[in-house]
């Protein structure tokens, strides 16, 4: 009985073990960043601007699982089009801060509202969200659309449920999947990352690099929250919304995207039938990786309009 008792206490343990052997953000991180941090009333934000200063702004917003160097390709074609980017990681993701609290819209967007207001950006931007970031760019646009110019949105979530696999009720469940996130997440997301190494990609050590964000404290309770509080919700009232403003949306979809359903597509079309809509054939979900050259083409034919 009192090994039973040992074992159930070390199984109860291990997530907390886990989670303290996993590198911590550097405190000094201002140092180590190829950008800059904001120290935003939440915690520390990574951003870094691209283009010249005076050019109307553009703002970049990552997905669940990559930070902002997903946008290595992306920015350069956005400053050539004589666009000043701005991208950042999102809270828990790479040099940001590990913040407390639920990874819900309204935390997301309190972090964008506090780094527009800390950089000075207070005319009208164009958004640009990527999975995830295309539903707080969304929500974004739908709550304050007198300061969005446009709304460009690459695979977007929160249109239609992802098609579950037969695990992932593990991962979302009470007790079980936090258990299960913090032990074996990252294992779990590794290996991923070693299936998908074969695709050709305009960031060379984008495995790594991506590989390395599991192994740092905080990134893999943060990836949970935001499963578990944002991405669980739907995004199609804020959409109704913007349709209702007017804003300009332009929806790039990879035509064998795994993660974002295809009939993601048919409900934005649905909802708001004046967004204009680009399938980049054969992309994956790493669309702004794998075909940078499309996406441009793309971006550049709406936003130029």
């Amino acid at each position: 009985m009192a090994a039973f008792l040992v074992l159930l206490a070390a199984l109860a343990l291990l997530p907390f073990l886990a989670e303290a052997i996993r590198r911590r953000v550097p405190d000094d991180v201002d140092s180590h960043t190829p950008g800059d941090i904001a120290h935003l009333p939440q915690g520390a934000t990574h951003y870094s601007w691209t283009g010249r200063e005076g050019d109307p702004v553009i703002v970049c917003i990552h997905g669940l699982s990559t930070p902002s160097f997903v946008f290595a390709g992306t920015v350069r074609s956005l400053a050539s089009l004589g666009y000043r980017v701005l991208s950042y990681d999102l809270y828990g993701r790479g040099y940001s801060a590990r913040v407390s609290g639920t990874q819900n819209v309204e935390f997301f967007l309190a972090q964008l509202r506090a780094l527009l207001a800390h950089q000075n950006v207070t005319g009208p931007v164009t958004l640009l969200g990527f999975s995830m970031g295309g539903q707080i760019a969304t929500a974004f646009a739908a709550a304050e659309h007198d300061r969005v110019e446009k709304l460009v949105l690459v695979a977007p979530a929160g249109l239609a449920d992802e098609d579950a696999g037969p695990y992932d009720w593990v991962w979302r469940a009470p007790w079980i999947g936090d258990w299960m996130t913090r032990v074996f997440g990252g294992i779990a997301l590794r290996r991923e990352l070693v299936e998908h190494r074969s695709l050709a990609t305009v960031i060379p050590d984008f495995e790594d690099r991506q590989a390395a964000e599991t192994r740092m404290r905080g990134y893999l309770p943060a990836l949970l929250s935001s499963r578990r509080h944002l991405l669980s919700q739907s995004s199609s009232s804020d959409h109704a919304r913007i349709a209702k403003d007017g804003t300009p949306v332009l929806a790039i979809w990879g035509g064998a995207d795994p993660v974002i359903p295809a009939r993601s597509a048919g409900e934005l079309a649905r909802i708001n039938p004046d967004a204009h809509h680009v399938e980049i054939k054969g992309a994956g979900h790493t669309v702004l990786q794998t075909h940078p050259s499309e996406v441009a083409l793309a971006l550049r034919a709406f936003l130029r309009r």
